[in-house]
């Protein structure tokens, strides 16, 4: 079953960053990349034509007559075949490089009678290289950190009163938010110091939502918290106000 919070969450971000963001597509167009990368790590569905419009005009998707394919030449009567949803990678699970299908819309997608791809996929790259995209389209994502992505859509949220999106964010924990694969890299005073996490408790405290948060089903319990104590600090910090320490 697909993780609906997630999705709704997913979506809810991109809608209130295109709403109240700073009008930059080139950065809506990066923080985009990074929220669906946090999606692709819980169980959900495709989602992307929730928001379709959004993704188009800022160029974190694009959409072209299945005919501009690079390989439609060769391969045309499978394209115009096609009368539903389609990833276009093919796998070979007895491979013995097959890893999984994670990668599945690296080769585009199909809604007929249109063909997509996101940018910084395989595609892309071809349709780039072909000279399909040019110009900012054929510019590369730029990596952008998950905090700073949650942080503006927490200053976005504020600007509409949605607590529960701003409380959602911030329930998932400095792991998360701010992890890697051992965890979260960063001592607290560190934490401390980003202006991204410093900001983020600043809407925390304003919106006072750190209680519903808490109430979150991804919510960090303190009582498991690390050794640093850095899920501790998360959760008691905001509410002590800037100078507050654990």
């Amino acid at each position: 079953m697909s993780d609906h919070v997630i999705e709704d969450l997913v979506a809810d971000s991109v809608r209130v960053l295109d709403r109240h963001g700073p009008g930059d597509e080139s950065r809506l167009r990066d923080q985009i990349a990074v929220l669906y990368d946090f999606e692709s790590g819980f169980d959900c569905s495709f989602t992307k034509f929730r928001v379709m419009d959004i993704l188009l005009r800022c160029g974190s998707t694009y959409r072209f007559p299945l005919d501009r394919h690079p390989d439609y030449g060769k391969r045309a009567a499978y394209f115009d075949a096609l009368t539903e949803f389609t990833g276009l990678r093919a796998f070979d699970e007895e491979s013995p490089d097959f890893a999984g299908y994670d990668s599945w819309l690296e080769d585009g997608y199909v809604q007929p009678p249109l063909l997509y791809c996101d940018a910084g996929t395989d595609l892309w790259r071809r349709m780039v290289d072909g000279g399909e995209l040019r110009g900012p389209d054929a510019s590369p994502l730029r990596p952008v950190p998950l905090i700073d992505v949650v942080r503006d859509v927490a200053v976005a949220a504020e600007k509409e009163q949605d607590r529960d999106l701003i409380a959602l964010w911030y329930s998932f924990g400095c792991e998360t938010l701010l992890g890697g694969p051992a965890g979260c890299p960063f001592h607290i005073d560190e934490l401390a110091a980003m202006p991204s996490v410093q900001d983020l408790h600043a809407v925390v405290r304003r919106t006072d939502t750190l209680s519903l948060a808490s109430r979150s089903p991804y919510a960090a319990p303190v009582e498991y918290a690390d050794a640093e104590g850095l899920e501790t600090w998360w959760w008691l910090h905001p509410a002590q106000g800037a100078a507050g320490q654990v």
